[in-house]
């Protein structure tokens, strides 16, 4: 597949100030890989705490430090961890940077946006919430090139969440949104709780494959018709 059509697949722009040292994390062929962490403001007052991970290739030569601000682009992959205390995998997401440069002025980028295209892989999960809100929880296999494919959690609103509850596996979408964080507790069998933190996309817009097309970029037939700032995560409640 050529590279192009994998970016159309799997696209990710944020800009923010680095809020964290860069942590060694594997190596794939003799290249190194690093891991840190970003902070995107939302239009109001929150703010997301991105994972990132950057090859040491291209921090050759650079000076990428805490506190600095950057705008970064690439791809959000998944891959699983086995967690020894809860003796399971769990689905890990991070952005994967394709290019990285430093910037001065963060309001002249948009500082997160995420295009997907994929399949759905499992039941749309759809529901509301104790206020009233409508939800879905979808998870969306985004191929890549050496026949992999990425597994990304995604959340959708209002009349999006209506129309993907409605959603059958195996069916092509695409998606656009923003990668969000979310703090949540768990609760163990001992009674102990655990502060944990999830990433998924929030979805403004979604695009049915007979309706989107390589030129498409306005897919509006299903936008929730919300600013993308005003969905109340704290609402969903999702472990």
């Amino acid at each position: 597949m050529p590279q192009e059509g994998l970016l159309v697949n799997n696209s990710a722009n944020i800009a923010g100030k680095i809020v964290s040292g860069f942590t060694y994390s594997h190596e794939v062929y003799g290249e190194g890989f690093f891991t840190f962490f970003v902070e995107v403001q939302r239009l109001s007052e929150a703010s997301d705490v991105l994972p990132v991970t950057i090859s040491e290739r291209l921090l050759e030569g650079e000076n990428f430090v805490e506190g600095l601000q950057v705008h970064i682009t690439g791809q959000i992959r998944s891959y699983n961890n086995y967690v020894e205390a809860d003796r399971k995998n769990k689905l890990v997401l991070t952005i994967f940077t394709k290019d990285i440069e430093q910037v001065y002025n963060l309001e002249e980028y948009n500082p997160n946006e995420i295009i997907l295209n994929g399949f759905i892989c499992k039941p749309p999960v759809y529901r509301t919430t104790p206020f009233g809100r409508e939800i879905a929880d979808l998870l969306l296999a985004v191929n890549r090139s050496y026949n992999k494919s990425d597994y990304i959690p995604c959340i959708a609103w209002g009349r999006n969440a209506r129309y993907a509850g409605r959603l059958k596996i195996g069916e092509r979408i695409r998606v656009y949104g923003r990668m969000q964080s979310r703090a949540y507790q768990k609760k163990k069998d001992d009674g102990q709780v655990l502060e944990k933190v999830a990433y998924e996309v929030s979805i403004s817009k979604i695009e049915t494959e007979s309706s989107f097309s390589p030129e498409s970029s306005d897919p509006t037939d299903f936008n929730d018709g919300l600013p993308h700032d005003e969905h109340d995560e704290e609402e969903a409640g999702i472990n």
